[in-house]
């Protein structure tokens, strides 16, 4: 969101007096303060009074961007449409207006907008060159490098004296992961400006990344002493105590509120410290309220404060419905942040839920919500723990099928598997009646890590056997006993698989037999089953009766005439 530096505001380059040069200033003064209710007003204001404030347009379009509880970005678009119909070559109006194409993902007629208005200021205009930069790192489909490059641009401008630029720049390293950069210019933001709280927190967000407390901590504290009206400090330190310390939580809620505009947002933060109260009733009927004030309007968090009161309260049916509502309102990938987010532990939630619902049919449901769950979190930690918890309902409720799908979660989210963890993944599927998987565990991951060990090749072959008995017997697994074979009898400790060994044989003596109609093979395996174990009773009996010559038949009565009856 649009953070500007206090000490070097954009100067007001459109017609007006002094008091309306003070407006745009206590406009822009309170985006930085992110109080966008009362941004918003004051640029109304302006506007009111000078419909062609080109400042307190692209301004008024930019709080309308980000403000979080009324965004609206049709509406910055409208706004900056109509005021390019008189004002087309206006550098901001078209850096605006690129934004917002940037924001709907047309890349190209963004830039286009962008390099004009970079070209009509000679590359020279600091401010334009900022908002050129900024709206390439809010945008998801912006140029994180064309935007450094541009800020850098920036910097190079003859008496170059901006805070914001730095900061800026800051913003796009993080962007792209580059943390010892982004510190560096949040650095160079606050030697131009050291009483610049924004990039002293934002210091502190690369460190919070990072879960550095020694160094995240101190950062979002010294931001609220060099400015004790920044309030985002505040919420920052809010969050952070919020799940260790109640009281220092509240103690710094009171210091936000107290810092910020009212509205639905400070709403919604003490029905958070209720919760973090363990005031749950209390929490609960708090966000209910609110999604009936606010209506369609009311961020879908809401929802899931109702979901995970009404859980911890035993109430599982509102708990499900408010789970649901909160599902259809929110997403896995909201720029909106967290108030709009769907994260991995909500899936889990609502697995847990179903989890305590009476009957199976209904526990059930919880599965899918389990792999949804691993599949969105990107911790192998967390993976691990919801396939756990999935499989340990799986084998409460005796679902093969679901402990096969959390198996394969579960191996996928370990760091380092073993063959262990590799076994007991092919095994759920093999038992689940996977066999065609199974069988692609076994005979090609198993049997390709581990070579010298016989578990590959046994289930290897046991998973295609079984396959091939749904197939109806096509040999899929005669090759796979024969490798079998082969390599217990190699090793050193043979004596150890003779069970397997003599198993194996067996099994391609009766395939030869009985559907290759080849009994001269299938005496061939028999006698290895004795050259493995020569006491085989039955491997002796079955070459008896294969090598057996086959009956004479009887030869017929002739009749008083000489010829064969029949």
């Amino acid at each position: 969101m649009r953070k500007l530096s206090m000490s070097l505001l954009l100067s007001v380059t459109c017609i007006g007096g002094t008091v309306m040069a003070q407006t745009v200033e206590q406009g822009k003064q309170f985006l930085y303060y992110e109080r966008y209710k009362s941004a918003q007003d004051a640029f109304e204001k302006v506007l009111a009074a000078n419909p062609n404030n080109i400042d307190a347009v692209y301004w008024l379009g930019q709080t309308m961007i980000h403000r979080k509880d009324t965004r609206d970005t049709a509406g910055a678009k409208a706004l900056y449409q109509k005021m390019l119909t008189t004002n087309g070559n206006a550098p901001l109006l078209l850096v605006g207006m690129g934004h917002v194409e940037l924001l709907y993902g047309n890349t190209t007629d963004s830039r286009q907008r962008f390099e004009t208005a970079i070209s009509v200021t000679k590359e020279k205009d600091v401010n334009v060159l900022n908002a050129v930069g900024y709206a390439n790192v809010d945008a998801k489909a912006g140029d994180l490098n064309y935007a450094i490059q541009k800020l850098t641009l920036a910097t190079e401008t003859k008496h170059f004296n901006n805070a914001e630029t730095y900061v800026l720049l800051g913003d796009a390293y993080r962007k792209l992961l580059d943390g010892g950069n982004a510190v560096t210019n949040y650095n160079k933001a606050l030697g131009l400006d050291p009483k610049l709280a924004e990039a002293r927190m934002k210091i502190g967000i690369i460190y919070l990344t990072q879960n550095n407390r020694d160094y995240f901590l101190p950062a979002f504290e010294d931001a609220v002493k060099i400015d004790p009206a920044y309030a985002p400090a505040y919420q920052q330190l809010f969050i952070y105590w919020y799940f260790r310390d109640v009281n220092k939580a509240s103690g710094y809620l009171d210091k936000y509120l107290a810092n910020s505009d009212q509205g639905p947002e400070a709403e919604y933060l003490k029905a958070d410290m209720l919760y973090a109260s363990s005031k749950f009733a209390d929490a609960r009927t708090r966000a209910q309220q609110l999604i009936t004030q606010l209506d369609g309007k009311v961020i879908p968090r809401m929802y899931r404060m109702v979901a995970y009161t009404s859980d911890t309260l035993g109430d599982l049916s509102a708990a499900k419905d408010a789970m649901t509502n909160f599902f259809s309102k929110a997403d896995t990938s909201s720029e909106r942040g967290l108030d709009y987010k769907i994260l991995p532990t909500d899936y889990e939630e609502f697995a847990k839920i179903y989890t305590k619902m009476p009957d199976s049919a209904s526990q059930s449901q919880a599965f899918p919500y389990y792999s949804l769950a691993i599949g969105l979190d990107t911790v192998p930690e967390n993976k691990e723990k919801y396939a756990n918890e999935g499989l340990a309902l799986a084998k409460k409720l005796g679902n093969k099928q679901a402990a096969a799908t959390l198996s394969g979660a579960m191996y996928a989210a370990i760091k380092n598997p073993n063959n262990s963890d590799l076994f007991k993944f092919g095994m759920a599927n093999y038992s689940a009646g996977n066999y065609k998987k199974a069988d692609s565990i076994f005979c090609g991951t198993y049997e390709t890590k581990y070579p010298d060990q016989i578990y590959g090749y046994l289930w290897c072959a046991k998973s295609k056997q079984a396959e091939d008995d749904s197939l109806n017997s096509q040999g899929l697994a005669v090759d796979a006993y024969e490798k079998l074979a082969k390599f217990a009898r190699s090793i050193p400790d043979s004596a150890k698989y003779k069970d397997q060994i003599v198993s194996a044989y067996f099994y391609l003596a009766s395939y030869y037999n009985d559907i290759k109609k080849d009994k001269l093979k299938a005496v061939e395996y028999m006698q290895k089953v004795l050259e493995v174990d020569p006491t085989n009773a039955t491997a002796r009996q079955i070459i008896e009766q294969l090598t057996k010559p086959p009956r004479q038949a009887s030869p017929r009565a002739k009749t008083p005439a000489g010829r064969t009856g029949g």
